[in-house]
């Protein structure tokens, strides 16, 4: 069995209103990227609830960042 405790910080789900802080932007704009694919952001579907993995979101942010 696995204890939350011991759950590594980067693989943390976050809910859409954490992940719309991070990123920046509204949850809405979270709602209309996971119905169009828009940006690929993998997601995870708790019954009707979203969460996003604090790993996946910090390797989209890398994903999306311009070398200087």
């Amino acid at each position: 069995m696995v204890n939350p405790q011991d759950k590594p910080e980067a693989d943390e789900l976050l809910d859409e209103k954490e992940t719309a802080a991070i990123l920046g932007v509204r949850i809405g704009t979270l709602q209309v990227w996971r119905c169009t694919k828009r940006y690929p952001l993998p997601y995870v579907r708790v019954g009707r609830n979203i969460r996003y993995q604090r790993s996946a979101i910090q390797q989209f942010i890398a994903s999306r960042t311009v070398p200087a």
